[in-house]
């Protein structure tokens, strides 16, 4: 009878040792066993998001097309000839006179190379294309003269021509760059990565060659040709301010609403 009062008195002893020093409740056991669950829900590949929690913004699907023209009001300015005697190769390319593109007149009287774009009132995100915009430098000449482009897009740099040229970018919100080509169908990938109106390239070799691109985070962008005419398509509902840059008579801007899939016409007028 002693012997078993004995034993019972240690096992109640050992119990509360176990429990002094580091064993836990049943209460701690259980938070335990729920921080747990907890962890492994929030980092598994499979864990739902909170209900109520914001989705990530996404670009509205749109239809509606905004086409114009850009005018020139007075007269057409002459542009200089442009001198190649100093590259034999250069001078070479061209049977015609050929002059500088800071001002081209259509003979409908509209302008030519006007960068045209959406300037405010786009919402969501838009991926940027991984198809490359080409930049080439043909005739020693860069073409095209005036070209958009997204930030993260591939910009594709291209020599065509049998001549030493070089690209030399000279952005304020990007990284500057100056590429050398000496060979004929050398190229260069370059992406930007801001925002930036106007983007400005030089050639370093021929002081006659420069071009510019505007950076966008979104493709509502175009830019005049020799009708004087451009066109941006699928634009999603919503209020927008047009923005018409030239490079010599500068910026001109008109407010848009589209509530549909609809075509707005959106004229420009430049007066030289």
């Amino acid at each position: 009878m002693f012997q078993r009062a004995l034993f019972l008195l240690l096992g109640a002893v050992a119990a509360l040792s176990l429990s002094a020093c580091g064993g836990k409740s049943d209460e701690d056991a259980l938070m335990e066993d729920e921080s747990s669950t907890t962890t492994s829900t929030a980092t598994g590949t499979a864990a739902a998001a909170p209900a109520g929690a914001p989705a990530a913004a996404a670009p509205a699907a749109g239809s509606a097309t905004v086409t114009g023209k850009v005018a020139f009001d007075g007269a057409a300015p002459t542009m200089p000839q442009i001198k190649m005697d100093a590259d034999a190769f250069c001078k070479g390319e061209h049977k015609e006179p050929v002059y500088e593109q800071e001002v081209v007149v259509n003979p409908n009287k509209t302008l030519q190379w006007v960068l045209v774009y959406v300037k405010e009132g786009v919402t969501g995100t838009y991926p940027a294309p991984t198809t490359p915009v080409t930049l080439d430098q043909h005739g020693c000449q860069y073409r095209p003269h005036i070209f958009g482009i997204q930030a993260g897009q591939p910009l594709k740099i291209l020599n065509s021509d049998g001549t030493l040229h070089n690209i030399h970018a000279l952005p304020k919100k990007n990284a500057e760059f100056n590429i050398g080509q000496p060979f004929k169908g050398m190229e260069t990938v370059k992406k930007f990565d801001n925002v930036e109106v106007p983007l400005r390239f030089k050639c370093d070799v021929h002081k006659w060659m420069g071009a510019y691109t505007g950076v966008f985070n979104h493709p509502f962008f175009a830019v005049t040709n020799d009708q004087g005419t451009f066109e941006i398509k699928n634009l999603p509902p919503g209020n927008y301010v047009i923005e018409a840059w030239h490079e010599k008579y500068g910026t001109q801007t008109q407010n848009v609403t589209i509530t549909g899939s609809e075509a707005k016409t959106v004229d420009f007028a430049f007066k030289g």
